[in-house]
């Protein structure tokens, strides 16, 4: 019942703010269109003016009993929706959202039509407009290699005078190799066989490309050569779900090939890349080498695909460490290091981690799982419900929203979540006839002898080179694998419950073992001296150069063909790139994390969490946990740069003020002057938001700065009018400034709390443990922020809203690209600097070390972007919190 109350406040904000537009932006209370919103790069490829988030949902509707809802919403599909817009958008995102929402939807459709209740009026509608969107997909098939281009116009292909498109010459393992069930389903539903022939191209081409020797492929490949430009390989982002439909394929359409691709595969994955319970990526070509040294969030998939395969035990290790590493964090970071630190900070609100939890309770009915269910439930509640919907996280250690939420989060997160409650009398219909995309939508198993177009075994490609003496040819029956001993979970679970809080959790030491009984690295970076003889001799073995610059700093250059030896070569490429990342985090330790503004006066109540810049002077709020709260107030003059003429207003207040012509530290001594207790810097630059450009933090003037005590945050121009239409439509506002956004328990605790804002899983009496839980889970202050926070420090200027001196810019650095160094060395004036082909293998972990963590490239956006402000009325939002306050009165009366 809360899973289907959660839907409906989600789905039905977005049909009431959003619909038409292809997403809901919840912070703002409106639809996401592109064009219209600061580019985000490659995230908006997947909008096509299609109407995305309720396509996607469709058969959602369906598995959550909606049908009336479900009815009503095809009926839009079909009346608003137009496929042939004049824009470029992902080839793999329009065919796992939207072609597979079409799909997902018609299979459904057809269903409840046949039981004769609903949808008798529906003649394959949805088939119709998948089958359109099909023809408008192939041509980014018109490659030599069958590989598809990553892009397409909807309305004009590729290569096309006026496509905008089909120069791009490398595409994603997953990108090309995610689209079989798709299109075999659109051409078994329509007896159209050419989508299933390029679908099957597609896959043919990676399987002949895989590397021989490990049998394992890369995250990027050249869709005209068929080179692997980024050769390294795990089940996250770039390849996960190439895996997923290998296996999945065979289920649906029967084909002996696709399993024998799937086994050979997923040998060399648990022989390489499964190091119990973590999953690192390696290198194809060196197995034995780690190519970096943190994961991302997208291979939360794989246990509940290890269960599709049978493999029950690594399974539930590595989704045990997921789970530990969600409980310190309240999420599953983007991506997070092999020490469980936070590597990259956002959640968009990903259902991968509840699919898992989904599939090991169908394989061992063990209630734990359903206990992992309801903490998800929870901290969605708890930290991502806002009055429009659910907002992504922007950070997840300061609890910072961002304004999106993604069509994924209706169509996957509430489908499994309810799945993994509902009994079989809650459901409509028999979730057993079907198969889930990687988008979660069903595709009926009765496709696999329908319109069968194309022979069943493959014939273009030889298989006799491998050996399936190993393979297993069905799935364990989950009765067989438990049937006197329900512990068997348990047992496997117990080792890992500490994972996350040790230092050192066993396994990620491969690279080292990969040298056999030899030598360790003989020189760390952290060891290294520029002016000692012997590790420049050492260097000199390795491959590794010294160039002396001109402005003093040393620069490392790696050439692999002049080191002693092979085992040199290797020696010195780790050495590079622990150069790289000793830079990389000591550059991050001269920075300050992001911090929050949270707004906690009526109607809020602490659901709307900002991200803010810091500021290297004034307090600092992560040694005072309790943070500063207060009403906001506007200064005037507005940019405070000279005396406050209304300190009356100020006093007691959290100051606001605008962003340019003068110091920052300047303004804080202003409003310190006038008696306010907090301060708050608005960007002055029109559109800036923290969803497009990297956040910095606020330098002092170069004069001492201890005379401000007051804490002083900054944020973007999106940001901050969100509270100025606060201020607006309600005089009082009050805010928190704090290092983490503290959850409602914590914020009104020893007051009286309106009992619409309380969740129902925060019961009154369980407070003040919900309140240190809290505080047990305050971040690291040693953490380093997330790709999208790292900046530099800045100062204020005289004029207007440039920079006129910026500190510490870390040069971005990524695993896989050339980098150079900055690093500060102890007894030793010159900084030496690295620079090489990275990669990344895993440094040796030793009691009391800390990984360093690396930076990711972020594209600073345009201070002239075009931005559309308009932002809904408060009196619409209260209506919609009065619906949210009954509904929660509601459950409040079924708990009692």
């Amino acid at each position: 019942n809360q899973v289907l109350e959660m839907f409906d406040h989600a789905y039905s904000n977005y049909m009431e703010h959003a619909y038409p537009a292809d997403e809901l932006m919840p912070l703002t209370c409106r639809g996401r269109v592109r064009g219209q919103e600061p580019s985000r790069g490659d995230v908006d490829d997947a909008l096509g003016k299609f109407s995305l988030t309720l396509i996607d949902t469709l058969d959602t509707l369906v598995v959550l009993n909606k049908t009336k809802e479900f009815e009503e919403a095809v009926k839009k599909v079909i009346k608003d929706v137009n496929l042939d817009n004049d824009i470029v958008v992902s080839v793999f995102e329009t065919n796992i959202r939207v072609l597979g929402g079409l799909l997902g939807g018609h299979s459904v459709a057809i269903m409840l039509k046949e039981k004769g209740e609903y949808m008798q009026w529906y003649n394959g509608e949805l088939l119709h407009m998948a089958k359109e969107l099909g023809y408008k997909l192939l041509p980014a098939f018109n490659t030599t290699s069958g590989l598809p281009y990553p892009r397409v116009n909807l309305k004009f292909g590729v290569r096309h005078p006026e496509a905008r498109t089909g120069t791009e010459t490398d595409t994603c393992t997953a990108c090309a190799g995610t689209l079989i069930l798709e299109f075999a389903a659109l051409s078994r539903f329509t007896g159209t066989s050419i989508f299933e022939e390029y679908a099957r191209k597609a896959l043919d081409f990676i399987w002949e490309k895989r590397q021989r020797s490990s049998n394992l492929v890369g995250v990027t490949i050249n869709i005209h050569t068929g080179d692997w430009v980024r050769k390294d390989s795990g089940v996250g982002a770039g390849i996960d779900s190439y895996y997923e439909y290998l296996l999945k394929a065979y289920v649906l359409l029967g084909d002996d090939s696709f399993l024998e691709r799937f086994n050979t595969h997923y040998d060399a994955i648990m022989r390489y890349i499964s190091q119990p319970p973590l999953l690192l990526d390696v290198h194809i070509h060196k197995p034995m080498l780690n190519a970096r040294t943190w994961m991302d969030s997208l291979l939360a998939f794989f246990p509940g695909l290890q269960v599709l395969k049978g493999d029950i035990r690594p399974a539930i290790e590595t989704h045990e460490m997921l789970y530990q590493v969600i409980k310190k964090h309240n999420f599953l970071p983007e991506a997070f290091t092999t020490d469980f630190r936070v590597h990259w900070a956002q959640h968009p609100l990903r259902p991968e981690f509840a699919e898992s939890t989904y599939f090991l309770y169908k394989a061992t009915g063990d209630p734990y799982y359903l206990e992992v269910g309801k903490t998800l439930i929870e901290n969605l509640n708890k930290y991502a419900r806002v009055p429009c919907g659910f907002a992504a996280m922007k950070d997840v250690r300061t609890g910072s929203h961002e304004d999106r939420m993604d069509s994924f989060f209706l169509a996957e997160m509430f489908k499994y979540l309810y799945l993994l409650f509902a009994d079989k009398e809650d459901m409509i219909f028999d979730i057993e006839d079907y198969i889930f995309t990687t988008e979660a939508h069903l595709l009926p198993l009765w496709l696999s002898t329908t319109n069968q177009t194309i022979s069943k075994k493959n014939t273009s490609t030889e298989y006799t080179e491998l050996d399936d003496s190993n393979f297993d040819w069905t799935c364990p029956n989950t009765q067989i694998l438990f049937p006197n001993d329900p512990m068997f979970a348990q047992s496997i679970r117990e080792p890992l419950k500490n994972v996350v809080d040790k230092s050192c959790p066993r396994g990620i030491s491969r690279a080292e073992e990969s040298l056999g009984s030899g030598p360790k690295p003989p020189l760390r970076a952290r060891d290294f001296m520029a002016s000692n003889p012997e590790h420049l001799e050492i260097l000199k073995k390795m491959g590794v150069s010294l160039i002396h610059l001109k402005d003093g700093r040393v620069q490392l250059v790696q050439h692999a063909v002049q080191a002693a030896s092979s085992l040199d070569a290797e020696d010195g490429l780790r050495f590079m790139q622990e150069m790289i990342e000793l830079s990389s985090q000591q550059q991050k330790e001269q920075q300050l994390p992001p911090r929050a503004v949270q707004i906690v006066s009526h109607p809020f109540f602490g659901r709307v969490v900002l991200t803010a810049g810091p500021a290297q002077f004034g307090m600092d709020l992560s040694k005072h946990k309790a943070g500063t709260r207060g009403f906001v107030a506007t200064i005037k003059p507005y940019n405070g740069c000279s005396e406050i003429t209304n300190p009356e207003a100020v006093k007691e207040k959290i100051a606001l003020m605008q962003r340019g012509q003068c110091m920052f530290a300047e303004k804080a001594r202003n409003i310190q002057k006038a008696g306010a207790i907090g301060g708050i810097v608005i960007d002055d630059n029109e559109g800036s938001s923290s969803d497009t450009a990297p956040l910095f933090q606020m330098a002092g003037d170069g004069k001492n700065t201890d005379d401000i005590t007051i804490p002083m945050l900054f944020l973007f121009n999106k940001e901050g009018n969100i509270i100025l239409d606060a201020i607006r439509e309600y005089e009082a506002v009050e805010v928190l400034l704090s290092d983490k956004a503290k959850d409602r328990a914590t914020i009104f605790k020893g007051k009286m709390i309106p009992n619409y804002i309380i969740d129902s899983n925060l019961e009154m009496e369980n407070m003040d443990q919900k309140s240190s839980e809290s505080d047990a889970h305050k971040p690291n202050s040693e953490e380093a922020p997330s790709d999208s926070q790292d900046a530099g420090a800045v100062s204020e200027e005289p004029e207007g809203g440039g920079e006129s001196s910026a500190v510490g810019d870390p040069d971005p650095l990524s695993p896989a690209s050339t980098a150079s160094a900055s690093v500060s060395m102890a007894d030793e004036d010159p900084h030496p600097s690295g620079s090489a082909e990275a990669s990344a293998p895993e440094p040796a972990c030793t009691p009391g070390d800390s990984q360093p963590q690396e930076q990711n490239t972020q594209t600073e956006a345009s201070s002239k972007a075009h931005w559309d402000s308009k932002v809904q009325p408060m009196e619409s939002i209260l209506a919609d919190w009065n619906e949210d306050i009954e509904a929660f009165e509601m459950m409040e009366k079924d708990e009692l």
